[in-house]
């Protein structure tokens, strides 16, 4: 059930400082505004890419996954662009969390019936997010969130309720989806597309922001919902 203020529009929401990455578009600014507006020039590219993390120990990044790290990169940049409290709440938004480890967790389950303790802990749902509050010593905590029946517009109004209800003044919003790969078949989604990125969800107004007051022309699509923010 939606919350009432969303129905009601009681209040208005704003998104800012958007920072995203993918494999094909990196961190090129100009590329991503391409893209966010059909540009043929650039596209994200069916990729296992990830960011190279060279701010953090190799000790630390030489394990993670594509969604870990893309996740991990997204939230270093919007610190790094905002200088946001390190006490602000964040929000993870994926579709399907560590696919690859669980798929390799699940094999080596059946062939071996055993798993190893550090592979099962990076296979968690949570663990992008969780990775990244250890990289960077964020004090706030998260929530995650499972979008149902693959619609990121549910999630997104589960995700900014607490700004909504006046809760928090302000939160962080990081979505991420790794490539899926050719062994899951048919099964892979339509839209497999590896990407993350993080915004500023606040009940304030602020510069270059998007202005959200009516929920209902929120996309289901995270692709076409991060298009929206960057043009």
């Amino acid at each position: 059930m939606k919350p009432k203020y969303i129905d009601e529009g009681i209040m208005t929401l704003n998104l800012s400082d958007v920072t995203a990455w993918a494999p094909g578009l990196g961190d090129d600014k100009k590329a991503w505004q391409d893209w966010a507006n059909d540009t043929c020039s650039s596209k994200i590219e069916l990729a296992n890419e990830s960011p190279k993390l060279e701010y953090t120990s190799p000790l630390f990044r030489r394990r993670l996954s594509q969604i870990t790290k893309m996740t991990i990169h997204v939230v270093h940049d919007i610190l790094e662009k905002t200088r946001i409290d390190k006490d602000t709440k964040l929000v993870f938004i994926s579709f399907r969390g560590e696919i690859v480890r669980q798929f390799q967790v699940a094999k080596d389950l059946i062939e071996s019936a055993s798993v190893l303790p550090a592979s099962f802990s990076l296979s968690v749902f949570n663990t992008p997010i969780s990775s990244s509050t250890l990289a960077f010593g964020l004090k706030g905590g998260y929530s995650v969130i499972f979008p149902a029946d693959n619609d990121f517009a549910e999630a997104f109004k589960t995700a900014v309720a607490p700004v909504l209800a006046g809760t928090e003044k302000e939160i962080i919003l990081v979505y991420a989806d790794e490539l899926v790969p050719e062994f899951y078949g048919d099964k892979r989604p339509e839209e497999n597309i590896p990407m993350a990125f993080a915004c500023i969800v606040s009940s304030e107004k602020k510069s270059n922001c998007v202005t959200f007051d009516d929920f209902s022309n929120v996309s289901k699509s995270p692709v076409e919902f991060l298009k929206l923010l960057l043009r």
